[in-house]
């Protein structure tokens, strides 16, 4: 039976290994000589197997890329060391198995898509160091994707579960700086959310707190700049129900980027740290009592698109709805979200339906299976969906952005024929500008082009 033997979080800065610093790397020594402290203790562990986590290899929205060549390999050209080679064999055996079981867990993995054999920096650097010291391993080479935080925790449990029935005594690698806006004079200049986010993630390591990587703030995590956290949950995930320690062997920030090197023990297994059962717990809790105070609005999207994602069927305008819904007409939007994050939204500006009870209809079914920036709603899902309705009051016309308010206002950009629409009081739009921007955006609506503008209030039902 295998097992993950230890867990390890490290940085991937090119400019670390000798060959391409070339004494530049001086002012990282600490991460250097954490990086060579852990490539000793995997070589005295002596994995059969070690999988890698990187944020730059294949990533996609929805979908998690994993490396699917015999060989995989990979050099420094592109950091002006080309010499410096690396070359493993590919443990197909398990990469297959932990593609099943995520497919199976309702997550998208495989091998589709681009295919890499050349191995990416986050990937090469810590390879670098553990190569150096230890090379009779099988590697698995796996990306991040855009998924929520939970289905990435959940994926790392698929990991978990394919090595132990494997015979694989096994590493985990996972790859990702920290906050690249740590200086007024690293590659993406400064932001106080950097430090503030590296000093937050360095301490729920140090505590050995994963639950908390769960729950980082989105906009924390975006105006820092991280780049690693999605590769954090997917080890976290991996150690699932077990006891951990951990220890951080360096932390550091000297080109602007934050540098973490740390190490994960891992224990027996201990019901109080499974995170997962406990927020499937929660979350059903949470979605039974949505579904039990849903008014007639979001229930009929909700109906809609599950009867049709399971019987491929439209269903007809249902009895009982209230009056306003059968003889009123009205534009309307609805927008499906997946732990927290949105999933489908398609809506129409003005009605095209004999009623709102039809709109709902159309657009509940177009905003589960049309919406280009997602694969259509699969049926595994549906449990997972939570709902709302937008009706559209009449837009008007107005002079200029002071008319607008982003809370109580929806806003329609037109300039020509092109026009796009962003509906009031969502997550993450502060301001006016950023409303009217993402609805040019949507548009395809340069700046500079001509345009005018309209606003609109909504009833949101959820």
């Amino acid at each position: 039976m295998g097992e993950i033997i230890k867990a390890y979080m490290v940085p991937h800065p090119p400019i670390i290994i000798p060959e391409v610093g070339k004494g530049q790397e001086a002012p990282a020594s600490a991460t250097i000589n954490a990086y060579k402290t852990i490539a000793r203790q995997i070589r005295d562990l002596a994995p059969d197997l070690i999988i890698i986590t990187t944020p730059h290899g294949t990533v996609y929205g929805d979908y998690i890329h994993i490396s699917p060549d015999t060989i995989l390999k990979g050099d420094f050209r592109a950091f002006g060391a080309s010499g410096v080679k690396l070359s493993f064999q590919n443990d197909i055996q398990v990469l297959e198995d932990i593609v099943q079981k995520a497919n199976a867990a309702g997550i998208d993995a495989g091998t589709l898509g681009q295919t890499e054999a050349f191995l990416d920096h986050g990937a090469l650097v810590p390879l670098y160091f553990i190569a150096n010291e230890y090379q009779r391993f099988k590697l698995i080479r796996i990306s991040i994707a855009g998924l929520p935080a939970l289905d990435l925790y959940k994926f790392g449990q698929c990991i978990a579960d394919a090595v132990a029935e494997s015979n694989r005594r096994t590493v985990f690698v996972a790859s990702g700086d920290l906050s690249h806006r740590l200086k007024d004079d690293g590659p993406y200049g400064f932001d106080p959310h950097g430090p503030k986010f590296d000093k937050l993630l360095v301490e729920v390591v140090r505590d050995a707190d994963f639950e908390k990587l769960l729950n980082m703030d989105e906009k924390l995590c975006s105006r820092a700049g991280e780049c690693g956290l999605r590769s954090f949950i997917m080890m976290a995930g991996a150690l699932n129900g077990l006891d951990i320690s951990t220890a951080v062997h360096s932390y550091e920030g000297p080109f602007g980027v934050g540098y973490m090197v740390a190490e994960v023990n891992i224990g027996q297994p201990n019901p109080d740290r499974d995170l997962l059962g406990r927020y499937e717990r929660a979350r059903s809790r949470k979605l039974k009592e949505i579904r039990e105070s849903e008014d007639p609005y979001v229930a009929l999207a909700r109906q809609t698109l599950e009867t049709y994602i399971r019987t491929g069927k439209r269903i007809p305008v249902p009895d009982g709805l209230p009056r306003e819904m059968l003889e009123e007409r009205a534009g309307v939007f609805v927008s499906l979200k997946k732990h927290g994050q949105l999933r489908g939204c398609i809506g129409t500006i003005a009605p095209t339906c004999s009623c709102i009870a039809e709109e709902i209809i159309q657009n509940a079914i177009s905003a589960g299976t049309e919406d280009p920036r997602f694969i259509p709603v699969r049926e595994y899902e549906l449990d997972d969906l939570v709902y709302s309705v937008d009706v559209l009051g009449k837009p008007e016309p107005v002079k200029d952005t002071s008319e607008l308010d982003v809370i109580r206002y929806g806003v329609i950009v037109t300039s020509g024929y092109k026009r796009g629409l962003l509906l009031p009081n969502l997550e993450g739009v502060d301001t006016v500008e950023q409303q009217v921007e993402i609805a040019m955006q949507k548009a395809g609506i340069r700046k500079g082009e001509p345009y005018t503008l309209e606003r609109f209030e909504v009833v949101r039902h959820k």
